[in-house]
């Protein structure tokens, strides 16, 4: 992939994703109060940064790539992860105590279908239909049941890097920030259309999700892991594939049990990161002085 198609894509990504934003937010769909959630510091936020930037992504992966099948895998996961987490976000029975992905997996083995769970089966499907389109990478092509091995294993890639990313999003700038820091190595590979996606979405959305007036939401978080698992599925050879796997399913197990918010809060270098360019935490009143 040419270096010109690179920028094109952050490029276009970017504009994509400040022109989606404004539209939407001069004509919210469903009036502003459907969008509208309250965040970690009991304020209101916007849900619309998530479709911009999932239609961002999805219009640089398109100008990004420089072969069809390529295209139309990044597309095809970027816009069912975008479409299954929007569905999750707006139509979320509030009253149901299935939580995480064993709490949805759980409620499915019972018969009851919710929406966490139909956004699993929907980006399950959506990452399969991508990795069999995407083309072989790395390694990739050969006998019928390799191909279909690593087709299986490439779907499950896109799916959870969708839900893990999705998993950060629980502080201003925090998804956009781990997205940015995994898309970058990924830019001079022949996922680089898709990486390059990611990081000009991320640049333009960054600015009001640490202002805290906007955040992604599962639209929003669900496309940009999706784009950088198709860009791990483009461009990595099968051994980094594997390895990004069994990391991806390895800290999705771990969140099951560990906070992964906590976690950071303890280790002063992610800390450091975490917080940066976010507005400081203020005591309560009546709880002490400000320091």
């Amino acid at each position: 992939m040419s270096g010109p198609r690179r920028v094109l894509a952050a490029l276009v990504a970017g504009a994509a994703t400040a022109a989606a934003r404004g539209g939407l937010d001069w004509q919210p769909p469903g009036g502003a109060a459907t969008w509208t959630r309250t965040n970690h510091r009991g304020e209101p936020v916007s849900l619309l940064e998530g479709p911009a930037v999932a239609a961002g992504v999805l219009a640089g992966v398109l100008v990004g790539s420089d072969r069809p099948r390529a295209a139309a895998a990044a597309a095809i996961a970027v816009t069912g992860a975008g479409a299954f987490g929007l569905v999750d976000d707006l139509r979320e029975d509030a009253s149901t105590r299935a939580k995480g992905l064993r709490g949805h997996l759980g409620a499915l083995a019972r018969g009851h279908l919710t929406t966490g769970g139909l956004k699993v089966l929907g980006i399950g499907a959506t990452a399969l239909a991508a990795a069999a389109v995407a083309p072989p990478a790395g390694g990739a092509a050969g006998r019928p049941l390799t191909r279909a091995a690593d087709t299986l294993a490439s779907a499950a890639l896109v799916a959870g890097a969708a839900n893990l990313l999705n998993l950060l999003d629980l502080r201003p700038g925090r998804a956009l920030k781990a997205a940015s820091l995994a898309a970058a190595p990924l830019v001079a590979t022949p996922g680089g259309g898709a990486a390059c996606a990611v990081l000009g979405a991320a640049s333009t959305a960054v600015e009001a999700d640490l202002a805290e007036s906007d955040m992604l939401g599962d639209a929003g978080a669900n496309a940009l892991g999706a784009a950088l698992g198709t860009a791990l599925v483009l461009g990595a050879p099968r051994a980094v594939r594997l390895t990004s796997l069994a990391v991806v399913v390895g800290l999705t197990l771990v969140s099951e049990r560990v906070s992964f918010t906590q976690v950071i809060e303890r280790t002063p270098v992610l800390r450091d990161v975490d917080a940066w360019g976010r507005r400081p935490v203020t005591p309560r009143s009546g709880t002490g002085p400000a320091t």
